[in-house]
């Protein structure tokens, strides 16, 4: 992949202009054009992951690509997890939300990328930490957030819809198995060309989120 002028500012637009639309046109995407990215794009799309703000840069993140065969294997694991999840349930409200789970591995199945992300410093939630380490899962799950954020307004800025998921958790022990590398699985980011344009969602009013303490 070329990683040269791998910061250009592909619009031609002013740099501020061009995140403020990032940022408010921004839309979870659902359904993708069969249409492959290119490694120029998605390479684009991941170095932004890696600039991200992390805690101590720590920068406590990797990044697994799956596309093609590969991305059609991992998914079956993640499946297969939903169907134990039926009979062996891990979530106690596992039966209500095993349905979006469902809808969301078909999602996964139709973007032509999905990439898995890990906090290498984590451990498997079923695991027991002392204070001291559940500290530092907090403060590198904002780190990896602040990245995948990056990831998403780049996607957008490059025309590539993105969805971020977090229903791999009901498939965690089948995955993490499968993926075979240490850490903390955290989700993933679905990427393709969207084939949809979704309306905003609604948001909650500033007035009803900020309280300004100021003098």
């Amino acid at each position: 992949m070329n990683s040269n002028n791998i910061n250009d500012n592909d619009n031609g637009k002013d740099d501020q202009n061009v995140l403020c639309d990032s940022i408010y046109q921004r839309r979870s995407i659902r359904k993708y054009k069969k249409e492959e990215i290119s490694g120029e794009i998605l390479e684009k799309i991941l170095d932004a992951a890696r600039v991200a703000p992390s805690g101590k840069n720590r920068q406590p993140w990797k990044f697994l690509v799956y596309g093609g065969e590969e991305k059609k294997e991992i998914l079956k694991k993640m499946r297969a997890g939903i169907k134990r999840e039926l009979k062996e349930p891990l979530f106690k409200d596992s039966k209500r939300l095993l349905p979006d789970a469902d809808n969301t591995l078909r999602i996964m199945m139709s973007a032509p990328i999905v990439v898995f992300v890990l906090n290498t410093n984590g451990v498997s939630p079923m695991e027991t930490i002392d204070m001291d380490g559940r500290f530092t899962e907090i403060c590198d799950s904002l780190s990896i957030g602040a990245a995948i954020e990056n990831m998403l307004l780049r996607a957008q800025q490059l025309g590539v819809g993105s969805l971020w998921i977090g229903n791999t958790c009901f498939a965690y022990k089948e995955l993490t198995d499968y993926i075979g590398k240490s850490g903390q699985l955290i989700g993933a980011v679905a990427l393709g060309y969207p084939d949809e344009s979704p309306d905003a969602r609604p948001r909650k009013k500033l007035k009803d989120i900020v309280e300004y303490h100021i003098g």
